[in-house]
């Protein structure tokens, strides 16, 4: 028997699994540039117009951190500089999809199942790379051919769709060598987005100063920096793209030649034993749920604050800039922001946010579902222990660990504007502004307990309705879409703050939406069956 034979049983398996998630989140990441494109046409329709915004954010620190470098003023050189952070989403998702159908199925016992039937030791790291893989490259054929048809330039989009696919091959195989290295998927899941948090910063730290700055030269040590040197539609340097192509390809192949030097379900690096006996602080299910979750939501708490300390530090300058386009202030507004352009530009932002808290808060709750398929939550139901009581303790953090990812968020943006303002009241405003977002947020923690309540071999289905959300948030305005098809996003319907009016209906109405799935979810998971 070969090591890959069942490959393609394989590939088949990991696609009905994913029948829902994958083509929703490829979609909607291959579509925002499109949006973007779109929209920089309709602000900017003059080539003055367009070097003046091109300027003023090569002066902007806090933006080229956040996107990074502009190359040049053309409506498709925008766009891509627009598009920059969709690098590292498409890296994020290729991430997480991989160690789902490797180190996951590893731990919850199920490759061990398999490699009891005709399958190869490669086979399932191999369907694995290549349906991401797959999708990863969907993602760049997608997003070129928006990019041409919307009227740019051939070489340019080919060049842009290169790199997003690129992107995504790099991370799936950072996360398939992560995968074999570590025994847990909480560990290798950990180890995937700690690289990438790492090339993202080096790229931001590079590119802050704008291009020739003394630090650029970090931007060159980033896998996300190169992409961004590739230059689309600003005399594109195809070699660079050597570069991620020579990474991704030692990097699956690092992973297939360790997954040959491992037993099945251990790593590289074996996870020590813990004491015998439990300390005091842990025997409650809400200690357990904390010591789960800690580490995660101090990742995901500081990666919010850095993110609302660059978009306080960006408002400072965007009125100035922008304050005399209206194309753009109305493109802010339909966004999620009203009132002055600074104001609206906040809350554009925090809109955006607020799909970041979702998926925080949808990844915490989908912890139950990972813990019961893992038949740890048995031993524990096992003792005095209810269900609703293991399930509260999780909820906790799914609940309050949004709320807090959004106030840091908030309160970071706050100190930002405060600082550059010398007005102390812009923390609480800000704060109040960020806040408002978090009824939406927490009807997405109400559909992931329901799912895992109702139809616990669904609760993946939680990723599909946000990416749905995101896709319906990011270019539903901009195509002028029914608005009766944007109000089925919960996202659609918070105050636009800050600088807009608020009203209790919406906010009320959606809170008792979130109540309502959760206690569907608990009521779901008290009758049925556990595993």
């Amino acid at each position: 028997m070969s090591s890959f034979s069942g490959t393609g049983a394989l590939v088949r398996l990991v696609l009905r699994r994913d029948r829902v998630v994958l083509p929703l989140w490829v979609l909607a990441l291959g579509s925002i540039p499109v949006s973007y494109a779109s929209a920089t046409m309709s602000l900017f329709p003059t080539a003055a117009e367009r070097a003046s915004y091109a300027q003023g954010l090569r002066d902007t620190p806090a933006e080229l951190a956040l996107l990074g470098p502009v190359f040049g003023s053309s409506a498709g050189a925008l766009s891509v500089w627009r598009s920059g952070f969709l690098l590292v989403i498409v890296a994020l998702a290729s991430a997480l999809t991989v160690v789902r159908h490797t180190r996951v199925e590893e731990e919850a016992g199920r490759r061990e199942l398999l490699g009891a039937t005709v399958v190869g030791r490669q086979a399932p790291l191999t369907a694995a790379l290549l349906v991401t893989l797959a999708a990863d490259a969907v993602v760049g054929v997608i997003a070129a051919a928006g990019f041409v048809a919307v009227g740019l330039s051939g070489p340019g989009s080919a060049a842009f769709g290169l790199g997003l696919a690129l992107s995504g091959a790099m991370f799936t195989g950072v996360a398939a060598v992560t995968s074999q290295v570590f025994e847990t998927a909480a560990a290798a899941r950990g180890a995937a987005l700690a690289t990438l948090g790492g090339a993202f910063l080096l790229r931001a730290l590079g590119d802050a100063g704008g291009t020739g700055s003394e630090l650029s030269w970090l931007s060159w040590l980033s896998p996300i920096g190169w992409l961004q040197q590739v230059r689309p539609y600003a005399g594109e340097r195809w070699w660079v793209l050597l570069l991620p192509l020579a990474m991704a390809t030692v990097l699956l192949v690092a992973a297939q030649r360790l997954t040959e030097h491992r037993d099945v379900g251990g790593g590289l690096f074996a996870t020590r034993p813990g004491p015998a006996a439990g300390a005091e602080r842990l025997r409650s299910p809400l200690a357990l749920a904390w010591r789960l979750h800690v580490r995660a939501l101090l990742a995901w708490a500081a990666g919010f604050a850095v993110v609302g300390l660059v978009l306080g530090g960006a408002a400072d300058s965007v009125d100035k800039q922008f304050g005399s386009n209206q194309r753009l202030t109305d493109l802010l507004a339909r966004l999620g922001g009203s009132g002055a352009l600074t104001d609206a530009f906040l809350a554009a932002s925090f809109a955006i946010m607020a799909f970041g808290a979702a998926g925080y808060t949808v990844s915490a709750t989908l912890r139950l579902r990972a813990e019961e398929t893992a038949l740890r939550a048995e031993p524990l139901l096992a003792t005095g222990v209810s269900r609703l009581q293991w399930a509260a303790s999780h909820l906790v953090f799914a609940f309050g660990g949004a709320a807090l990812v959004v106030v840091i968020t908030g309160l970071s943006a706050g100190l930002a504007v405060a600082a550059s303002a010398g007005d102390a009241g812009e923390v609480p405003r800000l704060v109040v502004a960020a806040l408002a977002q978090l009824p939406a947020v927490w009807v997405l923690t109400g559909v992931a307990v329901a799912l895992v309540g109702l139809l616990p071999r669904w609760s993946a289905a939680a990723w599909g309705v946000l990416a749905a959300c995101l896709l319906l948030g990011q270019i539903g305005e901009t195509l002028d879409l029914d608005p009766r098809l944007l109000d089925v996003s919960p996202f659609t319907h918070v105050p636009k703050l800050p600088g807009g009016a608020v009203t209790a209906g919406p906010m009320i109405g959606l809170l008792a939406v979130a109540a309502a799935l959760s206690v569907a979810g608990l009521a779901g998971l008290r009758r049925r069956d556990i595993g």
